[in-house]
């Protein structure tokens, strides 16, 4: 039957999302803090992406990437930001069923997009550290737009799978999602039959987008490490470290969060710590992308005062 769009306690049409109801006096203080962090989000990655489409400079395979990782972020804290603050600071703490079906069906496919666009990016950097002589031969347009297209494709594979069949769970009245944004792990749980074929689904789905994509970054950064250690020149050490330390850091947190919440036990006692948790890769993260990327990369703040001196 899918979902049962009315319930038998009330005429709602949807789910409650239930957040950090049982943090009243937090709602208020994190309503403020989000919307902060969300409005750096849109200014950090409409930068980037501006900046690197109007500096002729940056049209590198880094910077191509690292555009749609700040279109991705925009995308991704577009479809779940608004609708966690509206219920933050209002009592009703709503959403419709079609606006659950869409934020889930969009952040889903965002998010493992996302996942490996990272390991993409870190096959970039192999390339530029380890190969450097060939690193235009061998990362050239064709093969940049083929890589992205890849990423974009599973994203939408894999949430046309989980979501669909996450949808196709009868719910039998339950409405109230212990979250404050409808996701797959959390609507199985309102199920009312045996969920362990979706839970078996979700499993896989997390070895393919987190682990491997983290194995492959692993890897990736093996290989940086060994060459690196090869330069004999301090600078040119300090210079290597700096292209990849950035990426590193968006690794680390973006994935150690959604391992946390993806592949824990699905009756964890740490279900409160893991709205927290969210936070970090649906607000966090996003915010903290342009900042790391950027603050240390004397390229981007030349080619950015370069446009500011255009427009100005």
């Amino acid at each position: 039957m899918g979902i049962v769009r009315y319930t038998n306690e009330s005429n709602l049409t949807g789910f409650i999302l239930l957040g950090f109801s049982d943090h009243p006096q937090l709602q208020k203080i994190l309503f403020v803090i989000i919307l902060i962090l969300y409005l750096l989000t849109i200014f950090g990655n409409t930068s980037i992406i501006l900046v690197s489409h109007l500096e002729p400079k940056l049209h590198t395979p880094m910077y191509f990437f690292l555009s749609h990782l700040s279109f991705l972020d925009l995308c991704f804290t577009s479809s779940v930001i608004p609708q966690l603050l509206v219920n933050l600071w209002f009592p009703r703490k709503a959403i419709t069923y079609g606006g659950c079906v869409v934020q889930l069906y969009v952040s889903l496919a965002l998010g493992s997009t996302e996942c490996v666009l990272l390991a993409v990016m870190s096959y970039d950097r192999y390339v530029a550290v380890c190969r450097p002589l060939h690193y235009t031969v061998l990362m050239h347009p064709r093969l940049c737009s083929a890589l992205a297209s890849v990423a974009w494709l599973s994203g939408v594979a894999t949430t046309l799978v989980q979501s669909t069949l996450t949808l196709q769970l009868p719910f039998c009245g339950h409405h109230q999602v212990d979250h404050f944004i409808c996701e797959v792990p959390m609507l199985i749980k309102l199920a009312c039959v045996d969920t362990t074929f979706n839970e078996a689904e979700l499993f896989v789905a997390s070895i393919l987008f987190l682990i491997v994509p983290v194995s492959f970054i692993l890897v990736s950064y093996g290989y940086i490490a060994q060459a690196v250690l090869r330069i004999k020149s301090a600078t040119g050490r300090q210079k290597a470290f700096g292209t990849c330390s950035s990426h590193l850091m968006v690794v680390i947190i973006f994935y150690g969060t959604i391992i946390f919440m993806y592949l824990q036990p699905s009756k964890s006692r740490y279900k409160d710590q893991g709205k927290f948790v969210s936070l970090f890769y649906t607000v966090v993260t996003p915010m903290l992308n342009p900042l790391i990327y950027t603050l240390r990369n004397k390229d981007f703040k030349g080619a950015l005062k370069k446009v500011l001196r255009k427009v100005v």
